[in-house]
């Protein structure tokens, strides 16, 4: 993944939990999980227009 090995990961997640702190990180996955949701909505959108109208 990216070039990265599992010590470089490791460290990475170990870093974030540092930085944020164990009590943001749900915060920040479901920020960032409702992020991408949205994101993949609006590039369905984009791709297909009709699907929206469908769905209301």
């Amino acid at each position: 993944m990216f070039g990265l090995g599992t010590s470089e990961i490791v460290l990475t997640l170990c870093a974030i939990l540092l930085f944020f702190g164990a009590k943001k990180l749900p915060e920040l996955a479901r920020g960032l999980g409702q992020g991408i949701r949205e994101f993949k909505e609006a590039t369905r959108d984009v791709t297909n227009p009709g699907h929206q109208a469908s769905l209301d």
